[in-house]
């Protein structure tokens, strides 16, 4: 069973397909910051982004990242590097602005 899954995985080690575990961690993180934006603009009836949206893209770039970097992948560094620095920024937009009514959450 462990044979099918490492060669499914292109991995060959418990190292490789821990951090094969990472970074589909990452990935899940990244993409429950559609669900979230998706289910706010539900019950607002309208196109919303709501704050969680921004810590998942952190939290979901951080581990991308990470295991980019254990990659050694340039191109995989680069694209998540530049993203948390607009993630980043637009938290700290949206903080910087105050307190926000419910609506506009």
């Amino acid at each position: 069973m462990q044979e099918f899954f490492w060669s499914a995985l292109h991995v060959s080690s418990w190292t490789e397909f821990t951090w094969v575990l990472v970074g589909l961690g990452g990935q899940l993180l990244f993409t429950a910051r559609f669900l979230v934006q998706w289910i706010a603009s539900e019950r607002q009836q309208r196109s919303v982004i709501p704050i969680a949206f921004w810590y998942f893209s952190i939290a979901g770039g951080v581990v991308l990242l990470s295991y980019a970097l254990w990659r050694r992948d340039p191109v995989f560094v680069l694209g998540q590097s530049m993203g948390l620095l607009i993630y980043i920024r637009n938290l700290w937009l949206i903080h910087a602005e105050g307190p926000r009514t419910a609506v506009e959450n």
